[in-house]
């Protein structure tokens, strides 16, 4: 490899990422050449050479190795002269990988995890010190003290690399009031989980009942008060100390029993060797962040019924519209250019890398939403919750307007049967004035007693019996939910009028640098129906869920 394609791998190489990378990597300016890796760079001779081009951005950074892959054996100094601000390290044409699963293009994963990494180490290693002068002045006991110091040289391979845990702190938030009031007040939410419940005897009575991240076990009080015989409520966060007393308050300890723990951890109680239902309020913004919904699985598989059991919800549907979005725009990025006479344009920069959440008025929808992914709970498997969809959004504005944003929301499902909803079933649409934003029971309400249904009963004279569907949504048309609705805001608004469709692809996958948030990947086409030619170029955005 010649000294100027040296430097170029400098520019996408750093040397503590370098070892990650051990796939086959074509070369930049050989075209018929492939290395073994993509590293091998001898990277202290050259480093000064590239100080203006290591300030590249990460997409500015894709951007380059495309336009190098594209080009036909440009010369070294031709890269080697760019200075940063050429018209390429803003094209979204070259967002789009040249070589397919390019290893150069995985650098900045590779980075960020590290850096994560980097981060959770020194947070370990302070909270260790701060663990050490705690026990130090408060208990005074120098030998505690001394078997806490520093291990030796020769042991800290031990703690070089703490384990990864992306529980503790999500764990630890749910022990704060505010967010069970913000949740319990969500009257969309909690009434319709109420409205099923109370209204499926025969799915709850007499029922054995799993309550997963039950928080301060509402769910369980209503399953309870629907006549379920044993409710086991479930949640590792230190609200469950609130849901015991809340428990003992409301004269149900007999009935409810409150674990404090991981699913994956616990063990039913004695005598329990399966469970009827399992009912879970696990949804997260953009329906799956929190990876909740993967303890949720886990238990099922462990503990429901292998016949006749049932998840409550029993299906969710992530939807997907085009959205007007000024407003939100406005607020976010654009006041920016004008403050006080002064250009900050800069601070909105990196916006657009972030997913906003955030309330979409149905005024703002330009097009029907597209379901990018339908969750049967009864049948999913975690590895299908990372998933790549195709969608297509048909503009329904009568006027020409700009699209700033696309929009995702989900809709909830509850069957007694646990099957998927009809296809044709329409979700349930909250409005001001719905009955069910009004619904209360007086303390002390007694449940209806009735007698649990097989999982085989519902037919009568040969005839099947209709299948009642209980659901909400969280889409712009309802009472905003405390989900609200997760919004994309798009680099370059798009101009729709009726007719217009945009096509593409939308990819969600767990984040690397945290298994509870996500990685969202948006690439679009558009084409106005006005003009004969084929849709415009590909677009492609990245988002985090956050």
């Amino acid at each position: 490899m010649a000294l100027g394609q040296k430097h170029l791998c400098l520019l996408l190489v750093q040397p503590s990422i370098v070892t990650l990378l051990h796939s086959p990597c074509k070369s930049l300016f050989e075209q018929d050449k492939t290395f073994a890796s993509a590293h091998g760079v001898d990277l202290d001779a050259i480093s000064s050479r590239l100080s203006p081009l290591l300030a590249l951005d990460p997409y500015q950074r894709i951007r380059l190795i495309n336009w190098i892959r594209k080009r036909y054996k440009p010369a070294p100094s031709e890269v080697l002269a760019l200075k940063g601000h050429e018209s390429l390290f803003a094209s979204d044409e070259y967002l789009i990988p040249v070589i397919e699963d390019d290893p150069l293009l995985h650098l900045e994963d590779a980075k960020r995890r590290i850096r994560a990494l980097g981060r959770k180490l020194q947070k370990a290693r302070q909270d260790f010190v701060d663990y050490r002068a705690f026990v130090g002045e408060r208990l005074g006991r120098s030998g505690v003290v001394e078997a806490l110091a520093e291990p030796a040289a020769s042991t800290s391979t031990h703690i070089a690399t703490p384990l990864r845990d992306d529980d503790s702190h999500y764990f630890q938030s749910y022990g704060e009031n505010d967010i069970h009031a913000v949740m319990i007040q969500d009257k969309v939410r909690t009434a319709t989980y109420a409205q099923f419940i109370q209204s499926s005897p025969e799915l709850f009575h007499d029922a054995v009942v799993l309550d997963v991240g039950c928080g301060t076990g509402i769910l369980s009080l209503f399953a309870a008060r629907a006549g379920a015989r044993r409710v086991i409520a479930v949640d590792a966060s230190p609200v469950v100390e609130k849901a015991q007393q809340i428990v003992r308050d409301n004269g149900l300890e007999d009935v409810i029993t409150v674990v404090r723990g991981r699913v994956e951890d616990i063990q039913l109680p004695e005598g329990v060797e399966s469970v009827d239902v399992i009912v879970s309020e696990w949804m997260g913004y953009g329906l799956l962040y929190e990876s909740m919904l993967d303890s949720v699985l886990h238990a099922r598989d462990r503990f429901l019924k292998k016949e006749g059991g049932v998840m409550a919800p029993s299906q969710c549907k992530m939807q997907l519209c085009l959205c007007e979005g000024g407003e939100i725009f406005k607020e976010r990025i654009g006041f920016w250019s004008d403050v006080y006479g002064f250009d900050l344009s800069a601070m909105g920069t990196n916006v657009y890398e972030d997913a906003i959440v955030d309330v979409v008025g149905p005024e703002a929808v330009l097009s029907e939403p597209c379901t990018v992914k339908d969750l049967h709970l009864a049948s999913i498997t975690p590895k299908q919750l990372d998933f790549s969809a195709p969608f297509t959004l048909t503009a329904t504005s009568l006027q020409r307007t700009k699209a700033y944003a696309l929009t995702l929301y989900f809709d909830t499902f509850f069957t007694a049967d646990g099957a998927p909803a009809p296809p044709d079933a329409p979700v349930h649409v909250v409005r001001d004035g719905d009955p069910i934003l009004a619904e209360v029971w007086p303390l002390g309400w007694r449940p209806h007693t009735g007698r649990r249904m097989s999982s085989g009963q519902g037919l009568k004279n040969g005839e099947p019996a209709k299948r009642r569907v209980t659901s909400f949504t969280t889409g712009p048309a309802s009472v905003p939910t405390h989900w609200k609705q997760t919004i994309f805001l798009l680099r370059e608004p798009i101009t729709v009028h009726e007719g217009t469709v945009v096509q593409g692809t939308f990819k969600c996958h767990k984040s690397t640098d945290n298994s509870r948030e996500l990685d969202v990947e948006i690439h679009y086409t558009v084409k106005d129906p006005d003009e004969a030619q084929a849709p415009g170029k590909v677009v492609v955005q990245l988002y985090k869920v956050r």
